[in-house]
């Protein structure tokens, strides 16, 4: 029962996501695909998904415990915060701090985890900003 329950939640999410999408407002500069293409698919993706889980449940299903849901929570709370402080913080000071509380958790040590975090920050700006030339937040120290 509750994987057709989450099965439920993952397809109300979806049409959820999927009208959040249709929102958009197209620019007049936007290709042909537009703004809503890359939304609307994963909204597509979640609701098709969805609809398997709530319609061939699994017949015993196994929930993580307290402790592993508890770890599930801080992670969409560091996510929704990444999402907050990107602006004010810029790309670069967000990113590398999100990467690095989320590669510790995966297993790292504290020091593979600051560089991973700020590897993965660095290297992501460089390609998205500094090769592809395409705008990420801009932080206090302006990048």
């Amino acid at each position: 029962m509750s994987d057709r329950i989450f099965g439920v939640f993952g397809i109300l999410l979806a049409i959820g996501f999927a009208m959040s999408a249709l929102t958009i407002e197209e620019s007049f500069l936007s290709d042909a695909v537009g703004p809503k293409a890359f939304p609307l698919i994963i909204a597509a993706i979640l609701g098709i998904s969805s609809a398997v889980i709530a319609i061939k449940p699994d017949p015993e299903p196994h929930w993580p415990n307290f402790a592993r849901l508890a770890e599930i929570a801080a992670a969409v709370v560091v996510m929704v915060l990444y999402a907050q402080f990107l602006p004010v913080a810029g790309f670069v000071f967000a990113t590398a701090a999100a990467a690095t509380y989320l590669s510790w958790r995966l297993g790292s040590t504290i020091i593979g985890s600051v560089l991973t975090g700020v590897g993965t920050s660095v290297g992501i700006y460089v390609i998205f900003h500094l090769v592809l030339g395409l705008s990420l937040a801009r932080g206090p120290l302006g990048f």
